[in-house]
């Protein structure tokens, strides 16, 4: 994940379709406020809680806004990040620093006693999470510049 920050994408799946010549790959429709976006969900995709994607399933997806996509419509983006979404949730993922700050100054963190913090297998991360590309779902912010939150939940990817 060289990427400092991965641009999240909210949406309904709308349908899965397998990918022609490439058996390890779908390509996922979602319905979004924009529109419908596709992301191709591959070997490489990090779902969340390896929970199986299916029509009608809320959902976040990151992809990364620096890489090369294809001009056509509906959007297509690689899927780096996909998971189930839950009601009035925002998702965010990237790298965090030493101040738990997002490196695009988007959200500042503030850990809570019930901020559940695991590594990206699900289990429990005892460190302190700066300095780290993180997958982060909160509900609500601050109105200060950078937005603070108390997260619910944050996923380490230990590099």
């Amino acid at each position: 994940m060289a990427q400092s920050f991965l641009k999240p994408v909210y949406g309904v799946i709308q349908n899965i379709t397998p990918m022609q010549d490439q058996c390890c790959s779908s390509l996922v429709s979602l319905f979004t406020s924009d529109g419908i976006v596709r992301f191709i969900v591959g070997p490489d995709t990090f779902v969340i809680d390896n929970v199986r994607l299916f029509p009608g399933m809320p959902v976040t997806a990151f992809y990364d806004p620096d890489s090369p996509v294809t001009l056509i419509f509906p959007p297509q983006y690689q899927a780096l990040i996909i998971g189930r979404r839950q009601q009035n949730e925002s998702a965010s993922a990237g790298y965090f620093d030493e101040n738990l700050t997002a490196a695009d100054q988007s959200l500042q963190l503030n850990i809570g006693t019930n901020t559940t913090i695991s590594t990206a297998n699900g289990q429990p991360y005892r460190c302190s999470p700066a300095g780290q590309y993180l997958a982060v779902f909160y509900s609500v912010t601050t109105r200060s510049i950078p937005p603070q939150t108390t997260p619910r939940r944050i996923i380490v990817f230990c590099q």
